[in-house]
């Protein structure tokens, strides 16, 4: 576990160092382009406290809630839920309703993410957001605007989605995510899981794949220079073939 508002990189050393690029592999972060900046939010996002939030959203800003993940959820409530939470912050919410594949395709609404400076993926069901966005314009549009050089902040269940594995969050064997990132994989609300459940999904993963337990109302984030920093009330563990490692082990660079 890592102390909160650190920043290192791979090796250790706590200067700003670009991540390794090998070619665009997927869709985040290679070709050696700047990306923006990525946050993985351990879940609790809209909860009381704020300073998960803080660092990533200035006062007067607008940012795009994507509540795709809660299309069964009561999203109104949680949508109300975000708009308290980041008013408290003097940060506007727009809400892009994407509850449905057809939606994700839809023309006007791939146009609008195309200004988007800011996106907050909520948490939800992740099988209903892997099937929503992969493989379509919605989703290709917000990774150009990340690559741009928007903030996309991804908070709970739906951070291990992004990922080639993809955490079950009943504790059983891994699944297929997104894969736009490779290099590791999430537990969000890892402070909630049991121990049997911790211990049997980190003896799950492939070997060597590093497996980042994320604890509720903290964030993981990843710099437009790939370096990360840590934010908010609980930690960040990593875990590398069964063992817990020190979180500079965690790679800089997504694939």
């Amino acid at each position: 576990m890592a102390g909160k508002g650190i920043e290192v990189d791979p090796s250790g050393t706590k200067t700003s160092r670009p991540a390794d690029s090998s070619g665009r592999a997927s869709d985040m972060g290679q070709d050696g382009r700047v990306s923006g900046v990525l946050a993985l939010i351990g879940g609790a996002e809209f909860g009381d406290t704020h300073e998960h939030h803080r660092p990533l959203f200035r006062a007067g800003s607008t940012v795009t809630v994507l509540p795709t993940a809660m299309a069964f959820e009561d999203p109104d409530t949680h949508i109300a839920a975000a708009r308290t939470h980041f008013g408290a912050l003097d940060v506007e919410v727009d809400v892009l309703p994407v509850f449905t594949r057809a939606d994700s395709v839809s023309a006007d609404l791939v146009e609008r993410v195309g200004s988007v400076e800011q996106f907050y993926v909520t948490g939800g069901s992740p099988m209903h957001l892997r099937a929503v966005l992969k493989d379509t314009p919605l989703l290709d549009a917000v990774l150009d605007r990340w690559e741009a050089g928007a903030t996309v902040a991804v908070a709970a269940e739906s951070t291990s989605v992004l990922c080639a594995h993809m955490v079950d969050n009943r504790g059983g064997a891994f699944t297929v995510g997104l894969g736009l990132v490779t290099s590791f994989t999430v537990i969000a609300r890892f402070d909630k899981w049991s121990h049997d459940k911790r211990t049997r999904t980190v003896a799950l993963a492939p070997k060597g794949l590093p497996v980042v337990g994320l604890d509720e109302a903290t964030a993981l984030i990843r710099s437009s220079e790939g370096t990360w920093s840590i934010e908010g009330s609980g930690g960040v563990h990593v875990f590398r073939s069964g063992t817990e490692v020190a979180f500079e082990e965690l790679p800089g660079d997504l694939m």
